[in-house]
């Protein structure tokens, strides 16, 4: 399985690094292991939703 980092996850999806460590720390990655001080996540992943907005904001959002 091939696994990415929290760098390269950030770019993949779009947002901080910091947010995707907040994502880790908190579990909303299915798969995602640390070694060391290094979090390894799997290159098929989803983003996890954003919980600061309701599914029918972030639509909106999106939508512009």
């Amino acid at each position: 399985m091939d696994y990415l980092t929290i760098k390269e996850a950030a770019e993949k999806w779009g947002i901080s690094g910091r947010m995707v460590t907040y994502y880790c720390v908190d579990g909303r990655i299915d798969g995602v292991m640390r070694k060391g001080n290094m979090w390894l996540i799997p290159a098929d992943t989803e983003k996890p939703a954003d919980k600061r907005y309701k599914a029918h904001e972030s639509e909106d959002i999106k939508n512009g």
